[in-house]
Formats: C-alpha cells, sequence, structure tokens
C-alpha cells in the first residue's frame, strides 16, 4: 500500500488514479488486559518503529486508548470500562463487546483526522473464525454483513482488502518482504470464541485451504444494501476491477434496523419484537428491544440493577443508534402499504 500510493501511474497501470495518502491507527487496550506497563509500552514502541520505517507516504501514527470511546477523561472512560466489563458474565460477551468498542474508537480516528476510509487487516483465518463463531451464537441472518470488501454502516466506511489471504501467507509475505511483526494484546481464549479459536487453528495445521473453503462457502449468503458504495462510486475503476466491488445489486433490501451494540442487522422475527416494544413505558426497555438476540443473550446484564447500570455506561455512539418510535411507526405503515400494492408482474399478467 505504501509503494502503490506514492505514483498515480503505479496504483495503476491502466488508468492512472489518485494517488492517497494513509495513517496506521492502533487501539491500546492494556486497560483491560492484565499486562504490565513497561510490556505495554514496549509494544506501543515497536509499532512506532514499525511505521517510522514506511517513510513520507504514511500521514501519522494515531495510539488511542480504548477508553477513549466513552469520553475525553481517561479515567472515567476506565471506570465506565471496567464497570461495564463487570457486568457481562459471558467470556465470549465480553470479547465481542471489546471488538464493538474497538471499531467505535477506529472510527473516531477517522473522524477526528478527516480519513475517508477505514482499513482493517482482517484475512481469511479471521474470516472463517467469525463464520463459525458468528453461526454458533445464532447470528446466520446477520453473517453475510461483516464478509464484505465493503461496509458502510459506520459512518466512515470499512474494507477488507486482505480478506482472501490466509494469516500463514502473510506472515510469508512479511518475511520475505523483511517486514518487522510485533504480538500486541489479545483476549485469553475463553468461551465460544476460545473453542472456535483451537477449531481454527487444527484446521490451520490439518489443511489451511479449509480456512478459504469455510469463507467462500459463507459469500454465497445474501449481502446488505450497505456492503456497497453509492451508485457511481465505482466508475474511476477500470472495467475489470470494477465487476469485483459491484457484484452487490442496488435491489438488495435495506435491513430495517441494526442492533445498536454491535450494528447487526435485524432478522424479521426481532423486527417484529421491536414493533411490539413500540410502545415501551422507558427509554431502557426501547434500546434493549433493538439489540439482536445474540447481544441480549451475551453482553445485556439479565437483572434490572444491574441493566440500568450498563445502560448508563454505553458511549453515546451506541446509545445514539436507537432509532425514534415515530421512525419505527413509519416503517410499521411502510410494510402495510406494500402488502396492498401490485406488482409489474402481476399487472402485466
Amino acid at each position: 500500500m505504501h509503494c502503490k500510493s506514492l505514483k498515480n501511474w503505479d496504483a495503476s497501470k491502466s488508468q492512472g488514479l489518485p494517488v492517497f495518502g494513509f495513517g496506521v491507527a492502533f487501539v491500546d487496550e492494556s486497560t483491560i488486559f492484565p499486562t504490565p506497563s513497561n510490556v505495554a509500552s514496549n509494544i506501543i514502541e515497536e509499532i512506532s518503529g514499525i511505521v517510522s520505517e514506511l517513510g513520507h507516504a504514511l500521514q501519522e501514527l494515531h495510539i488511542a486508548p480504548i477508553e477513549t470511546a466513552f469520553c475525553k477523561d481517561l479515567v472515567d472512560g476506565q471506570n465506565c470500562l471496567r464497570q461495564l466489563l463487570d457486568n457481562i458474565t459471558d467470556a465470549s460477551g465480553k470479547e465481542d463487546f471489546v471488538q464493538y468498542l474497538r471499531m467505535l474508537s477506529l472510527q473516531k480516528i477517522a473522524v477526528d483526522n478527516k480519513y475517508t476510509k477505514v482499513v482493517l487487516g482482517s484475512c481469511t483465518s479471521k474470516m472463517a473464525h467469525q463464520i463459525i463463531s458468528a453461526t454458533v451464537k445464532g447470528q446466520g441472518f446477520a453473517l453475510p454483513a461483516d464478509l464484505q470488501y465493503v461496509d458502510t454502516r459506520q459512518e466512515i466506511p470499512v474494507l477488507l482488502p486482505l480478506r482472501d489471504c490466509n494469516a500463514q501467507e502473510l506472515g510469508k509475505l512479511c518475511f520475505l518482504d523483511g517486514l518487522k511483526t510485533t504480538q500486541v494484546f489479545s483476549w485469553p481464549p475463553a468461551g465460544i470464541n476460545g473453542l472456535v479459536s483451537s477449531f481454527i487453528a487444527r484446521l490451520q495445521d490439518e489443511n489451511p485451504s479449509r480456512q478459504r473453503t469455510i469463507v467462500r462457502t459463507a459469500e454465497k449468503l445474501k449481502p446488505f444494501s450497505f456492503n456497497k458504495f453509492t451508485e457511481g462510486y465505482y466508475d474511476f475503476l477500470p472495467s475489470i476491477v470494477r465487476a469485483k466491488f459491484q457484484h452487490v445489486k442496488h435491489e438488495e433490501p435495506e435491513p430495517k434496523f441494526l442492533c445498536p451494540i454491535c450494528g447487526s442487522p435485524l432478522s424479521e422475527s426481532e423486527w417484529k419484537n421491536v414493533k411490539n416494544n413500540n410502545k415501551c413505558p422507558s427509554e431502557l426497555e426501547f434500546f434493549v428491544s433493538q439489540c439482536c438476540r445474540s447481544c441480549n443473550f451475551q453482553i445485556l446484564p439479565k437483572e434490572k440493577g444491574k441493566l440500568e447500570l450498563f445502560y448508563s455506561l454505553l458511549p453515546s455512539s451506541m446509545t445514539d443508534r436507537v432509532e425514534g418510535k415515530d421512525c419505527i411507526g413509519r416503517r410499521w405503515l411502510q410494510e402495510q402499504i406494500e402488502e396492498f400494492l401490485i406488482t409489474d408482474d402481476i399487472d402485466e399478467t
């Protein structure tokens, strides 16, 4: 990416494209993990050293503590984060919640520094883990949303350019090109995610191509409308490359609502639950009704007192995702009208 961003002609030999600048973002999660301060600082120093060797094309290195997703005051953010995680009893739920906070932190970095895209290094191995894990957790309906090259659900679109490369290939590439790597903080294997990690590691040892088979099978699932940029966005690309990104048709249905915690599109049965709770007496119940089943089961506390505390500590970027009652009413009315509309096919017959 560093080399290809220097000159227009190098970016695309078939058609000169505008060069781009880029930055590197690292979310410091040392608050969550029991890591000695010197270990955390050494990791950050290693990352800074690796980035400094990239040269002048790099705009900046951004290091943000994960607690900045809550507020600018790091002490208050740390307290909120610890209390939230203490109220999540499921091990996989904690890990997933940290992942959602990590994305909020990356989005905040991108918005504050006026970046136009967030590029993740998720590879085939990561995708295979996510597919198996989501299937076990009952997130099959929302599964296609996280597997595409493009995801525009967030304020800043998210791209997955390394989706077709497995971890072993990337490791060899770094070794051959003399690129330094470092081990960052990782969540201790536990719960569903821990079992899936062991399963994927075993597949890697036996036959690495099976990971790609898992991803290729999941690719056949129907993507969502937000897995593509707006009309005409790809017109500047060469026709051969353009087809790779335009496989999502504009006729793809747009999900009615997204879970305010994880951002997953709600299934039809979950949407019915939202409609049934449209007249909830409290803001908290209204929020819970729009959360997907997986977040309800793994993340949200069951006791009312703990649930109220949990909701009060959530970042505003999560609670602001809740759709208003007027919006739900309009969606419901739209459904009622569509039931009585005559389609063109019926009219022609």
